[in-house]
């Protein structure tokens, strides 16, 4: 018998996932600091997986998913978000015009 030890959050269905496929796993619900650990950890991991994944868009709402747990879990929503980013478009412009700063002169 092998065990995978994996140590990681997951998204919510997964323990279900693999038992449908006739595996046992272990699994505990985490809150509070060890859940936005984990989440910060997960969004590092899937930006990892975005990038060498050959910048794949199903990588990329993998990565926008934990953006979502966090904003929930920080009391908010990635509809806030949203708004926030919005705004900061609005001040300070996006990232769609290829913007390279090369120097700045005081």
């Amino acid at each position: 018998m092998i065990i995978a030890v994996y140590e990681k959050l997951v998204r919510d269905r997964i323990p279900d996932i693999i038992q449908a496929k006739g595996k046992d796993c272990r699994f505990s619900r985490v809150s509070g600091e060890q859940l936005m650990s984990g989440l910060e950890a997960k969004l590092s991991e899937e930006i990892q997986e975005f990038i060498d994944s050959g910048r794949d868009l199903e990588e990329l709402a993998d990565i926008l998913e934990v953006v979502d747990g966090l904003a929930s879990h920080l009391g908010s929503s990635f509809e806030e978000i949203m708004k926030l980013k919005q705004k900061k478009r609005n001040e300070r412009g996006g990232f769609q015009e290829g913007i390279w700063l090369e120097w700045v002169q005081d």
